[in-house]
């Protein structure tokens, strides 16, 4: 049984044998609609139980869209419906219960404890939909996108992240120890990335490059990553945030001091980070990204299901 909770736990050749699946998968799909199953059906007969603590589109989608193409079927929740670790049942109870009703689970949650709990006391593969500390399905998906588009490895590319230290970023600084890909970070001093992480970085010998000058972030980029500046539930003075990173906005200007065929790509939701002009833009390829997810979601749950080709 194989979990799928942080990438950083997954080894390069796992995470490679993913995305390889996922670009067959999808050019094997030109011609089917949007419901028809995969060829084989490979988990008819499986169902997969979701549960959001937290709001979600495009994780929701993708995961729906992903197991039914796969032949199976899917299970959604809020924790508020039932006795998650409350109502006195605690979450090891919820997860042995959950493990006889489904086989695989996909949790979004606002706790990392609750997901390792959960993982601890599941006989069932848990999937990590996002939590504070990792959004590993998007930046996998991601680094997917990255290489169909620009038609070669990441590890020969130079990727820019724009942006706060949050979820997506710490899976991306994930991403580019397993990938081998040199990742520049520009965002203001006191929204750097965490000790913890930049010590497990130097601690597998790489490196990431952190600057406070956005212009010399983006410097020499293939790739311009961003994401909202206010997260959901960002308990801070959002008004004083959005001051402190109005310089690290991503406009025309900024595009045009990376590469001349630098792209734009962003997990969504956007918010004032980003000009219309960049977002609707030729660089921009967000819709393209956003579809990307439910391909590689089919293929990680193959991976998690042990029916990985």
């Amino acid at each position: 049984m194989k979990h799928f909770i942080h990438l950083k736990d997954i080894s390069t050749k796992d995470l490679r044998k993913i995305i390889s699946d996922a670009k067959k998968r999808k050019s094997l799909r030109k011609k089917l609609s949007t419901l028809e199953v995969d060829k084989g059906s490979p988990l008819k007969g499986k169902m997969l139980i979701q549960m959001f603590e937290k709001a979600s589109s495009r994780t929701r989608i993708s995961f729906y869209l992903a197991i039914k193409q796969l032949g199976g079927g899917t299970l959604t929740l809020r924790s508020n419906e039932l006795h998650f670790g409350q109502g006195g049942e605690s979450i090891a109870d919820t997860a042995k219960i959950l493990s006889t009703y489904g086989d695989g689970f996909m949790l979004r949650t606002d706790s990392d404890k609750k997901i390792e709990n959960f993982r601890d006391h599941s006989t069932i593969p848990i999937i990590n939909g996002l939590s504070p500390s990792s959004h590993p399905t998007q930046v996998l998906s991601d680094v997917f996108t990255v290489e169909e588009i620009k038609k070669k490895p990441i590890s020969k590319l130079n990727i820019c992240w724009i942006g706060d230290s949050n979820n997506v970023l710490d899976s991306l600084i994930a991403a580019s120890v397993k990938f081998s890909f040199k990742l520049s970070i520009g965002c203001p001093k006191k929204f750097e990335p965490g000790k913890k992480v930049r010590d497990w970085v130097k601690h597998n010998n790489r490196k990431i490059f952190i600057y406070n000058d956005v212009k010399k972030a983006v410097r020499g980029a293939d790739v311009i990553f961003s994401d909202k500046v206010i997260s959901l539930n960002d308990k801070v003075n959002k008004k004083k945030k959005i001051e402190q990173f109005k310089r690290f906005k991503i406009d025309k200007k900024l595009m045009n001091s990376a590469k001349k065929d630098c792209i734009f790509l962003h997990c969504l939701p956007r918010g004032d980070e980003v000009s219309d002009e960049v977002f609707l833009g030729k660089k921009s390829h967000v819709w393209q990204q956003a579809l990307n997810r439910v391909h590689i979601q089919k293929s990680i749950l193959l991976y998690c299901f042990g029916k990985l080709r």
